[in-house]
């Protein structure tokens, strides 16, 4: 919407520049001012521009991660501000299915997640909120459907031992990603749905990928 917006702007301002072109000199050869809309539309254009480019840039890095996390191209997009408010779903992110039942390489994340995720990649990495870390967790788990995991356990499961890597790939220290898997583990993952857990998420359990970094690693 804001995009629509910014291109409507600096087109106006255009149209109201080319009309001023051909008519700057009126009837009795005196010359006509620009008018003042010609330049400020343009350049209401181009500060709406700012966030849409910095909308796209969150998008691009955050993709990344997924793309590294998934083992393969994902994408992420952020749920714009005008469609938060239409929205009555209570996850905070989702990935779709295909025909085929196959998650497709795109994921959802709300708008407020997304929000606590520009800040975290923005240097807020010290002693995170919890709904900071839940916002990051929740692209490490969108990442393992995007990987190909369906059901939501095992997605789950191998979202928690990835979480270290995740806060590394936006930017956090060691010390900071072993505080956000931590709390994650500790704080978030118990109080979880039961169709989100399993007593195979363990040290030893079936789901333990052996991964050096996993919760129960720091435990």
């Amino acid at each position: 919407m804001l995009e629509l917006i910014a291109i409507a702007l600096v087109a106006a301002g255009a149209v109201i520049a080319v009309r001023w072109w051909f008519g700057r000199v009126d009837s009795i050869g005196r010359k006509v001012a620009l008018p003042w809309s010609a330049w400020m539309l343009p350049l209401l254009g181009f500060l709406a521009f700012i966030p849409v480019v910095r909308h796209h840039d969150e998008e691009a890095r955050l993709g990344h991660v997924a793309t590294l996390l998934a083992g393969g191209h994902a994408t992420v997009h952020c749920q714009s501000g005008t469609a938060e408010w239409v929205d009555a779903g209570g996850e905070l992110g989702y990935v779709k299915w295909g025909p085929d039942g196959v998650p497709e390489h795109s994921t959802l994340i709300k708008h407020e997640q997304c929000g606590l995720l520009a800040k975290y990649l923005g240097g807020h990495r010290q002693r995170p909120s919890l709904d900071a870390v839940v916002a990051v967790h929740v692209l490490t788990h969108e990442s393992m459907h995007m990987a190909g995991i369906t059901n939501e356990a095992q997605a789950e499961c191998a979202a928690v031992q990835r979480d270290y890597q995740t806060a590394q790939l936006l930017g956090a220290t060691a010390k900071q990603a072993e505080y956000l898997v931590r709390v994650y583990w500790t704080a978030v993952y118990p109080n979880m749905p039961d169709d989100y857990r399993t007593d195979t998420c363990r040290a030893g359990g079936t789901l333990d990928e052996g991964l050096a970094d996993a919760p129960w690693s720091f435990t």
